[in-house]
């Protein structure tokens, strides 16, 4: 018989159109200028997993919109986020590598909300809510947080916990 390459419907096709430039793909392993470049209001695809995980910054926003912003975190052993509250902003946090413990409670006194978390674990932190996570491994915590709306600046890169608390 004849051959014919494309006898897959429409939808199956590969997606040509989404290899122009306006289009993002930061690939962790082949491409380190990227390292702390926000893509923020720009389509973007990463592998958060594996991005998480290579990251060694306290802090680094890699994509900030008008409406929520990413940002990857690595927590040192024994250390911790810092009990902080967002008034205005919810949080989602992703933990991809590591063990800790989340706290959160209404008053900053009294955190009574408890949990153990490691792997693949997400952590939902509505406004208004004080809340810490604590690095309780062998292993730097990865982890990737979203922030809605947007809670620091376009770009913001924080090596350390200690450059981090400075720019606050």
């Amino acid at each position: 018989m004849y051959y014919t390459p494309w006898t897959y419907p429409y939808p199956y096709q590969p997606n040509y159109y989404a290899l122009e430039p306006m289009y993002h793909y930061w690939n962790m392993y082949d491409d380190s200028r990227n390292k702390g470049k926000d893509y923020g209001r720009k389509p973007f695809v990463i592998n958060i997993n594996e991005a998480a995980k290579h990251n060694n910054t306290y802090r680094t926003a890699i994509w900030t919109g008008e409406h929520f912003q990413v940002t990857l975190m690595s927590i040192n052993v024994g250390d911790d986020i810092g009990l902080e509250i967002h008034p205005h902003v919810d949080q989602f946090l992703r933990i991809e590598q590591g063990k800790g413990i989340v706290q959160m409670g209404k008053r900053k006194d009294h955190l009574n909300f408890v949990q153990h978390v490691s792997d693949d674990f997400a952590i939902m932190i509505p406004a208004g809510t004080w809340h810490n996570v604590t690095n309780t491994g062998n292993t730097p915590l990865k982890l990737y947080s979203i922030y809605a709306p947007p809670q620091h600046p376009f770009g913001t890169v924080h090596l350390t916990k200690a450059q981090a608390m400075a720019a606050e």
